[in-house]
């Protein structure tokens, strides 16, 4: 018989890119998986190969939203049948925390960032206290664990001394389905929330002729970008594309010539973060421009996969762009894919869970 594991997220799991990677894994390696998330209005219809399921919540955000969320998941964890738990994220994890106590299973928790130190909680002290309680009393307890960078390893190492293992978010290793675009097309990919720098995009497109910027994704502040963009009169050249299902997602960047990475290293989740559309953009052989964040530095110093910004103005980058664009075929892709593939991340993860199944 199958082990069975239950993996949990608060998000609606259509989008998610690493998680469903991480499940594909734990199938592959003998488990039985079953993952919850949550449904909202434009949850798209899922086919995957393990058991997905997702509940409708009464709250969509805020405290009340958390609180019935981890109320429900503790409820769905504690009387559902399972050997494993794997908890995403901080959001998650006291329902884990406290299911895998009362029923005497284990407990895996993969950190997709430092959720305490993110910037929409930078000016939030009551409620960024609140997360930190939760981590100072539950982190230290975990035995396993995984993140998705180094320095969040480090800096948990630092602070609770736990040993967290990295799994980076890369993309499968695959063939790439496009040659090399000569169209002056620009694709941002990931969340509109503060800190992403799609303001600076959309005012650089001031002055960039002939440039298309595709803005791929969703948040609190796509209202305001649309907004932005009428009022610098480049509505024209950005196109909102909202959420996309991950092969139309690939197929769009793809096609494009420069991918961007904007994010401001506001507050120590984004100065730290490694984000996947940094990986989507190499596997899709795309150059990318970039912020100086840790991470995201040390992976463009070492590959010669695009570059990193010199100043933050829009002038400033929208030169940038243009030099690029003009030295496309300067940028190769080959080691960096070779190296940074889920092929490869894959293994340090079966080293996290295959001694579970081991034991009877």
């Amino acid at each position: 018989m199958r082990k069975k594991i239950i993996v949990s997220v608060t998000n609606d799991i259509s989008t998610d890119q690493r998680v469903h990677k991480v499940c594909q894994s734990l199938e592959s390696m003998g488990f039985e998986v079953i993952l919850w998330g949550r449904k909202l209005s434009y949850s798209q219809v899922l086919h995957r190969s393990y058991t997905t399921k997702r509940m409708t919540l009464l709250f969509s955000s805020g405290p009340m939203f958390y609180l019935e969320y981890n109320f429900r998941l503790f409820l769905i964890l504690l009387f559902s049948k399972s050997h494993l738990l794997l908890s995403n994220d901080l959001d998650t994890l006291l329902a884990n925390f406290l299911a895998s106590k009362c029923k005497d299973i284990p407990l895996v928790y993969d950190s997709h960032e430092l959720f305490p130190e993110a910037p929409e909680l930078i000016h939030r002290p009551t409620k960024k206290k609140i997360w930190e309680s939760l981590e100072r009393w539950i982190l230290p307890k975990i035995k396993h664990s995984y993140t998705v960078c180094h320095s969040i390893a480090q800096f948990y190492k630092d602070r609770y001394g736990i040993a967290m293992k990295v799994v980076r978010n890369v993309p499968y290793l695959s063939p790439s389905s496009s040659a090399q675009t000569s169209t002056k097309t620009i694709i941002y990919q990931g969340g509109m929330n503060p800190g992403r720098g799609l303001e600076l995009a959309i005012e650089m497109m001031c002055y960039l002729d002939d440039f298309k910027l595709k803005i791929i994704g969703d948040g609190e502040e796509l209202k305001a970008l649309k907004t932005l963009a009428q009022q610098k009169e480049v509505e024209d050249k950005v196109e909102f594309l909202g959420r996309l299902p991950f092969n139309d997602l690939k197929a769009h960047t793809e096609q494009a010539s420069i991918g961007i990475l904007f994010e401001e290293p506001r507050g120590l989740s984004f100065e730290y973060s490694l984000p996947n559309k940094l990986f989507d953009y190499i596997h899709a052989d795309t150059p990318v421009l970039a912020s100086s964040l840790v991470e995201v530095k040390g992976i463009m110093n070492h590959y010669q996969i695009g570059e990193l910004i010199r100043e933050r103005t829009p002038q400033s980058i929208a030169k940038q762009i243009e030099d690029m664009f003009q030295n496309l075929n300067f940028y190769d892709f080959t080691k960096a894919k070779k190296e940074l593939n889920w092929q490869n991340e894959s293994q340090i993860l079966e080293g996290v869970f295959s001694p579970f199944l081991d034991k009877a």
